[in-house]
């Protein structure tokens, strides 16, 4: 099938999403002086802005290709929460699948723009993991879900909600159901996500989770040896079918059991902002496996999208059209 077909079917998929919500707000001003207090710039404000961010950012992205996205995450009964729950909905994502808990406390991070340059960013969090009883109620949702999607995102942010006997069973459960399982990890938790379809680390997650030290990227990507060995290791200890390694600007590197290793060179023409750049990714190889692509053809179409992306102020995301104009 052609690009242009894949893309077509991206709308009439249905994505779960599963991790750690959060609320980014973008405060935004302008520079005019150096503070007397200490050496560093007053802002003045001129306005506030609001997005889903962190799991939910992945969840903006896959809602801007698929019409039917659901969310599994924990949020507080706190302003911030109710912000981000709302936002989620007004959106038309079924949140259904949202813990809003009044001990949970929303994790926002604040970032101040002036002069479409990020001055600081502030965050407020305290991470928090599901009780037993939250636990079991989580596995209900998701016997009841899973059956019901294209595929399943799971994206680990270290902020607690995901725990290994949920990933345990997420896996379990996409498994015994035929659904995809793509997993964005983060190398702190160390959590196993045996027998997922796809994970993707970026490179220090990748070194990191493979128990190896960092090393300096080489040019060609397919003759960086200590990359090559971190994805082998990790294919083995994940057992999953394909290794999606993001390297920033050098693109991303594919690889997979039965198959050599495919290196995607990066598409971004401008880099302005590389955060999210990881949920694009996610979001969109993950929409091309569900609609039949290759693994090589879901790369290319992540490193597109994340070409674009890269180019917009904050966690943006990437529309159809844009991704269309692309190709």
């Amino acid at each position: 099938m052609s690009i242009e077909g894949l893309l077509s079917q991206f709308a009439s998929q249905r994505i779960l999403v599963i991790g750690d919500l959060m609320l980014d707000e973008y405060i935004w001003g302008k520079v005019s002086r150096i503070s007397p207090e200490a050496p560093v710039p007053v802002v003045n404000v001129t306005g506030e802005t609001y997005y889903p961010g962190g799991a939910a950012n992945v969840v903006r992205n896959v809602r801007e290709f698929a019409s039917q996205v659901a969310v599994m995450g924990m949020a507080g009964t706190d302003p911030s929460g109710m912000r981000l729950v709302e936002l989620l909905q007004r959106s038309g994502v079924d949140t259904s699948g949202v813990v809003q808990d009044g001990d949970c406390f929303t994790t926002v991070k604040s970032r101040i723009i002036a002069r479409n340059q990020q001055v600081v960013r502030v965050d407020r969090e305290r991470k928090r993991s599901l009780t037993a009883e939250q636990l079991e109620r989580a596995f209900v949702y998701l016997d009841r879900t899973i059956p019901t999607v294209s595929a399943v995102i799971a994206t680990d942010y270290g902020k607690g909600f995901l725990t290994q006997p949920l990933a345990d069973y997420i896996c379990r459960k996409a498994r015994e159901h035929g659904k995809i399982l793509t997993v964005d990890p983060h190398p702190h938790t160390r959590l196993s996500w045996v027998g997922a379809t796809a994970v993707k680390p970026n490179r220090g997650e990748a070194f990191g989770a493979a128990g190896l030290p960092p090393s300096e990227p080489i040019s060609p990507v397919l003759q960086d040896q200590p990359l090559l060995e971190a994805g082998k290791r990790l294919m083995g200890m994940w057992q999953c079918g394909s290794l999606l390694i993001t390297l920033g600007e050098q693109g991303m590197l594919l690889l997979r059991e039965d198959a050599s290793p495919y290196h995607t060179p990066t598409r971004a023409q401008d880099v302005f902002d590389v955060s999210g750049a990881g949920d694009t990714a996610i979001a969109v190889f993950t929409l091309g496996l569900a609609v039949g692509a290759t693994p090589q053809e879901a790369a290319e179409l992540a490193n597109r999208a994340s070409g674009i992306v890269v180019g917009k102020l904050g966690t943006a995301t990437v529309t159809l059209a844009e991704l269309q104009a692309s190709l």
